[in-house]
């Protein structure tokens, strides 16, 4: 009969692992202890995470405890492994993919994504043709994985180039120049960050009730036979060559000198600067206005003799604005000058020729000895006062151009088409005439998206004059290539208050910016200053100015 004998296991009760010596007199116990002498012992730390207990699959690769991990450049262990370079683990088990299904209109909504913000990379790049689908990348286009606003597979700030900021391509971005140089003994006072200004800005909805103060000027009657007006029976835009247009600035205007001699106010401004000054925020090309201080506390908020702020700005706050470096009719200069034409044309076309009503004083800018054969455009010059604060009230000079049934007050403003000549979109100068009858909604929604600050602007001065309705005209080419005659192909009516809630214009917002404007300048000493903004970033800088500055250009 076998027999089974225990074996020797020698016991610690001090440590872990075998004792330093063996007990002799146990019988089973082993004749000597130098049998595990030289056998290697894995350091180990406690923290670590124990993986598996054997891996055949990665015997020869570099891990934790391999050639330059964790615990140094040795092995492991120090046997021989001669035959683990011949030795192969197949694996015989039947592969599994796990795949999502995708509905075929899904995936068809993704490639046409795709396709299209590609196509947006690329008319912007180059201007060049829309891509087809055999030359779609796989994986956000030409912004990498991911490399753009919902482009290709990283969705939204994905990784690689692009991130957030889409198919809106910075690198068409040009450096425009500043609307006046700066001087060397301009003192720098004051800088403003537009983006945050807004959110610094008291959100009271204290809107200060107007009062008039003086009428001067004349109002024709509107003509309703513009009402009727389509794409497809369009009428011709006519020149006005001989009504006489007055954009007078705040110092040259008479009226506001007399009234700030009476003592009516402490701030005087026209609609156009205070208008561009209340949605400021909105604006993309550079600017500047000048702000005299007199001795008595007294501010004239004024502008330059022939700057940018008597001429219209064209898709100035869209995506592909018009470039400066282009020659011809679509250069930003040349367009602003042809917005500007279209808009005084349209104001005087829309009116009737009898039925004028005259307001208690004359035009105060007409001179009948120097007018050869010119007459003033109907306009009323509504002269108003509005109390910021108990301290502070404002003078506005305001401007209406007509009479609605005799009884409401109306503005009058023209949008004209602009098509960039790189757009693959539609064929130029054809848009409107396609849309403007059936989806006239569509067309306005691009135009504030295109002109949202001129139209924030004519809204408020539409606002500030306290205009019944305003008027808006679409106008376009008589033919691409001719920037001089133009056709009318659709009017409009708004009500100025529920067209500023349509393009998020509030009051209340436009008199808090304007008066943090006033208390910027009511602390300053008296002297002159150039408000401007910077022509590449969104930022108001304030200086002070020597007082002979720009009196040379007068």
């Amino acid at each position: 009969m076998s027999t089974f004998a225990v074996p020797y296991v020698a016991p610690n009760v001090d440590s872990w692992g075998p004792p330093e010596s063996i007990d002799e007199a146990n019988p089973n116990a082993p004749s000597t202890s130098s049998k595990f002498a030289d056998l290697p012992y894995a350091p180990f730390g406690r923290s670590d995470r124990l993986g598996r207990a054997a891996d055949f699959s990665s015997s020869n690769r570099p891990g934790q405890y391999g050639r330059g991990g964790r615990y140094g450049k040795g092995k492991m262990f120090k046997e021989e492994d001669e035959g683990a370079e011949s030795f192969q683990l197949v694996d015989t088990s039947k592969t599994t993919t796990n795949k999502r299904f995708v509905t075929p209109a899904a995936r068809r909504r993704q490639h046409t994504a795709r396709l299209r913000q590609v196509n947006a990379r690329r008319q912007q790049n180059s201007g060049g043709a829309a891509l087809s689908k055999e030359t779609l990348p796989r994986k956000g286009g030409a912004g990498g994985r991911g490399g753009g606003r919902g482009g290709g597979r990283g969705g939204r700030g994905g990784r690689g180039r692009g991130g957030r900021g889409g198919w809106r391509n910075y690198n068409n971005r040009v450096d425009r120049s500043p609307s006046v140089a700066v001087q060397q003994d301009w003192v720098k006072v004051e800088e403003l960050d537009l983006a945050k200004l807004t959110k610094h800005l008291s959100t009271s909805t204290d809107v200060p009730t107007a009062e008039d103060v003086l009428w001067c000027g004349f109002l024709d009657p509107y003509n309703d036979s513009y009402d009727k007006i389509t794409a497809r029976q369009p009428q011709p835009l006519k020149r006005m060559e001989q009504k006489e247009f007055y954009p007078v600035t705040t110092t040259d205007d008479p009226v506001l000198e007399k009234l700030a001699i009476d003592g009516v106010g402490n701030v005087f401004v026209t609609d156009t600067i205070l208008a561009h000054l209340m949605t400021c925020t909105r604006s993309v090309y550079p600017w500047d206005l000048v702000i005299q201080k007199l001795p008595g506390g007294t501010l004239f908020i004024d502008k330059r003799d022939n700057s940018q702020l008597d001429y219209l700005t064209v898709h100035e706050t869209s995506y592909n604005p018009p470039s400066p470096t282009e020659e011809g009719i679509n250069n930003p200069e040349r367009l602003g000058l042809e917005a500007t034409m279209i808009n005084q044309n349209f104001s005087q076309q829309i009116l009737k020729k009898t039925g004028r009503k005259e307001m208690d004083l004359p035009n105060p800018f007409f001179d009948e000895e120097d007018a050869d054969g010119m007459e003033p455009a109907s306009a009323a010059f509504r002269y108003r006062k509005f109390a910021l604060d108990t301290d502070t009230t404002l003078v506005c000079r305001t401007e209406l151009h007509g009479l609605v049934k005799k009884t409401q007050y109306m503005t009058a403003f023209a949008l004209n088409e602009y098509t960039p000549t790189d757009s693959n979109n539609a064929t130029p100068n054809n848009v409107w005439r396609d849309k403007i009858d059936s989806q006239r909604g569509a067309v306005l929604a691009n135009e504030l998206k295109n002109n949202s600050f001129k139209l924030a602007k004519w809204t408020a001065q539409s606002l500030l004059s306290g205009a019944d309705q305003m008027k808006v005209g679409f106008c376009s080419r008589a033919t691409p290539k001719n920037a001089y005659e133009h056709v009318i192909l659709a009017t409009q009516f708004y009500r100025p208050k529920d067209f500023a809630t349509q393009i998020t214009l509030r009051e209340g917002q436009m008199w808090a910016m304007m008066r943090m404007f006033v208390q910027l300048f009511n602390k300053q000493p008296e002297g002159k200053y150039v408000l401007m903004r910077e022509p590449n970033k969104a930022v108001l800088t304030v200086y002070k100015v020597p007082p002979e500055t720009f009196e040379d250009e007068e």
